[in-house]
């Protein structure tokens, strides 16, 4: 027997793409929950104070992200800012939910004319971009992180409710569902003890994707104007502030630009891993 095969082969570990694109959505999530939450574990510059000696500096290891007009480091900025972008998004997000859930499961279980008015209000929503809509329910109550929150949350309502009557219609054609009525239960009974419950799978595997079109959305309201007012750092808004600086300051738009394309990138990737598990 040779010295060569008294060697055990060496395992080779080989990562799939997707294991490393998961990773990767991981970890981009938890630091915007992070930046959400705990800011100053990032940065200890105010984002709202600068210095007047420091502005328009390009991305050095001091500043990472440059400093805007004012001598603000934008880093810090875009940290403090991912707060009322993903509050914004979260409510949105949990309006599009709440109300969408109840108006399609309600629809898919009481059918008949109950389903017909909810669905052409769907079909209305559906209609109109969801970011048009928004714009429009925003620009009709005016500026500010709850009005966004709140118009890009309609905006959100006609994909869970189309998602949930879905469902809703393919539970209530069960066997226990049946059993259930025939025992003399309650149409709110079979809907929140049978209906509901079974639904929610793809509900859930829905949320990722409405969370990233949500926060694309606020960003976009914020970039024409419609979010939290200067000098409060939100995402949009720092895109819009640095629009004016793109031939002398790239990195004000660029930079931010670039974390909320990860960002969404991350949340979608998240959304394709739950459906996979619902299997969608």
């Amino acid at each position: 027997m040779t010295a060569t095969a008294l060697v055990p082969e060496q395992t080779r570990i080989r990562l799939h793409p997707s294991d490393i694109a998961t990773t990767l959505a991981i970890v981009v999530l938890v630091t915007v929950v992070l930046w959400t939450f705990v800011p100053s574990w990032f940065t200890t510059q105010d984002p709202l104070i600068g210095d007047g000696a420091s502005k328009f500096l390009p991305p050095s290891l001091e500043h990472w992200f440059g400093t805007d007009r004012a001598g603000r480091d934008t880093f810090t900025r875009v940290v403090h800012g991912t707060r009322n972008t993903v509050y914004g998004a979260i409510i949105g997000t949990s309006i599009g939910l709440v109300v969408g859930t109840v108006l399609g499961v309600t629809a898919g279980v009481l059918r008949g004319p109950v389903d017909a008015v909810v669905m052409r209000l769907v079909d209305v929503l559906l209609a109109l971009p969801g970011f048009l809509l928004a714009l429009c329910i925003v620009a009709a109550f005016g500026p500010g992180t709850t009005h966004v929150a709140i118009g890009v949350g309609i905006a959100a309502v006609a994909p869970f409710a189309r998602v949930a009557r879905g469902e809703a219609l393919r539970v209530v054609q069960l066997e226990y569902v049946d059993a259930a009525r025939v025992s003399g239960a309650t149409p709110a009974a079979v809907l929140f003890r049978h209906v509901l419950p079974n639904s929610a799978g793809p509900i859930v595997a829905l949320i990722p994707t409405e969370l990233g079109s949500t926060i694309l959305n606020i960003a976009g309201l914020g970039f024409l104007g419609y979010g939290a007012p200067p000098p409060t750092p939100e995402w949009g808004t720092l895109l819009s502030e640095g629009r004016d600086y793109l031939a002398n300051a790239w990195w004000l738009t660029t930079l931010p630009g670039i974390v909320v394309l990860i960002a969404v990138l991350a949340v979608a990737r998240a959304g394709r891993l739950l459906q996979r598990h619902f299997r969608i």
